[in-house]
Formats: C-alpha cells, structure tokens, sequence
C-alpha cells in the first residue's frame, strides 16, 4: 500500500440537482471527485457549465468544496444542467434530466489532453454521453489516457439516454465496469446474455469484455465485486437513509481509491460499502464530513 496521491478524472456531467428543499451540485462524475478528494486523491471534475447564473454558483461551489475547476468549460449557448429530484419516504431518488444542456457539449481540447495523459483514473459513465459531442470527448480522452491508467465504466443507466452500441465500446474500452442489481439485468438482455444469479452475470460480462474487475451494487444489500482470481460479497452497512443521491459514486470513487494501491477484494468491499452508507446517512452527493474529520465520520457506521 502506498499514500502516493493519484490524480483521478470524473468525467461527464456536471449539473444542480434541484431538490424540493433547494438546489445541490451534483452529477455522478462530480460526486465522484468529491469523495475522491475526501480519501487523499486528487479528484477532478472534467465538465462543461452554462455562462448563466446556475454555472457562476457551480464555480462557486466547487471552490468551497475544495475541488478544481480548471477542466469545467464554460458554453455561450448553452444552459448548466439540471435534474429535478424527487424523494419517496424511504429516501430513493427519482430524477428527471433535462436535455440539451451545456455537458452534451463537452468539447476536445488541448488541456483536456494534457490532463488525460498525466490521469491515474477515469470514471465515466453512459449518461455523459447522451449526445454525439460529449460521446466523442469522452472518447478522445479514454484514448488520450495512458495504458496503465485505471478506465471505470459507471453504467449509470438514466431514462432512455443510453443504446446498446453506448454500453459496447464503453465496456471493452474499460478495465472496470460497475453497476448495480438493477440494471444487471437489463444488461444481460441488451446483449442477449443468459441473466442467471449475480455471480454468474458478473463472470460474463467479466470474460466477455476481458475487464479485470466487475461491481455490482445492491443498495442496502451491500455489493460483490468479482475478478479472475477473486471474488468478494459484501452485506452492507445498515444506517438511517437521508437520500440515496451520491451514494453509488462514493461507492465507486471508493473502489478506485483502494483498486489503485493494490487493496484486495475484501478490503475495498469493505471500505467502499462503509462510505457508500455514510453518504447515504447524510443529505446530497458531497456531504461535508463535519469537523472531526472523514475517518471519524466512517467509525459511526458500522
């Protein structure tokens, strides 16, 4: 193990989240950096904003959040992206995304190129790329990257905007592939595979696309993760859900930290499925972790 700081790149859409309560920042590649940063990594969001009021707040509020926005493009034509988010009383999040939006525009430039080339880890997802332009960046940085660079596919299905040709090349572009127990299933069958038990799926889509890491979340139920030498199940912590929103990508940006410092199987299950349930505890996708610190924090879930 070692506490070199990696430098990890949360690809995609960078938008408000505008709950009943009022507006959060939000998106899964930005909640993704967030926690990233929490856990000693230098996590960076790489998006594209509105030049409108919604896009000086999303500036604003990275800046007290501790995160860079030197990889968020600004677009003359185009709004910063919002979701509206809807709660049930168990805390499960319903969301409506509004399109086009500035990041269905994300454009290819030299600094995003440079960047690419000096990245440890990308997490991208399929909603990132609803649009042809932001489809093709994606593209261009996952090629950009380096071979050793870690490349996490965060299926995060979304409404309709994702096509089995999407979840093809993305697949066989990364060295991870997460989703959850829910859209597993849908998987399997846009790719006419037999959708048997998790295990089973897992190890499929593990050999069929030569990834060398697959997760599958199962919310409360905890996650299992599954390579060709291991195979790790988890239960998950049990804790007082505020929303579910975050949740997933602390999950992800967790299983990153630990992937890329050689953790075994357990111990990322472990730690991803603790800080998982602590965003959940807590309201929104970038909970501050108040002023004992993240380590104290995670001792209270458990």
């Amino acid at each position: 193990m070692t506490s070199h700081k990696h430098t990890i790149v949360g690809l995609g859409e960078l938008l408000w989240d505008l709950f009943p309560a009022g507006k959060q920042l939000g998106g899964a590649p930005a909640n993704f950096a967030y926690i990233t940063n929490l856990l000693g990594d230098t996590g960076i969001p790489v998006s594209r904003i509105g030049n409108d009021s919604l896009g000086n707040d999303a500036i604003e509020r990275l800046r007290q959040l501790g995160l860079s926005s030197d990889f968020v493009q600004r677009d003359e034509d185009h709004p910063t992206g919002t979701v509206r988010v809807d709660l049930d009383p168990a805390g499960q999040a319903k969301f409506e995304i509004l399109q086009p939006v500035a990041w269905d525009f994300l454009e290819w430039t030299e600094s995003w190129k440079s960047l690419a080339t000096k990245t440890d880890a990308v997490c991208f997802g399929s909603l990132g790329q609803r649009s042809s332009a932001s489809r093709a960046t994606v593209m261009s940085f996952l090629a950009a990257t380096r071979p050793e660079a870690v490349r996490v596919f965060d299926v995060n299905l979304r409404q309709n905007y994702y096509s089995k040709e999407v979840l093809d090349q993305s697949m066989k572009l990364a060295t991870i592939v997460k989703l959850n127990h829910e859209e597993l299933p849908k998987i399997m069958q846009l790719f006419e595979f037999e959708n048997a038990d998790l295990q089973t799926s897992a190890h499929r889509l593990l050999s069929a696309f030569d990834l060398k890491l697959v997760c599958v979340t199962r919310g409360a139920g905890g996650s299992l993760l599954l390579s060709t030498e291991e195979c790790s199940q988890h239960p998950g912590f049990k804790v007082k859900v505020a929303d579910t929103v975050g949740a997933g990508d602390a999950f992800t940006a967790t299983l990153v930290h630990g992937y890329v410092r050689g953790a075994s199987l357990a111990e990322i299950n472990e730690d991803a499925n603790r800080v998982g349930a602590w965003v959940a505890s807590q309201p929104g996708g970038m909970p501050a972790p108040g002023r004992e610190g993240l380590q104290a924090a995670l001792s209270a879930i458990g």
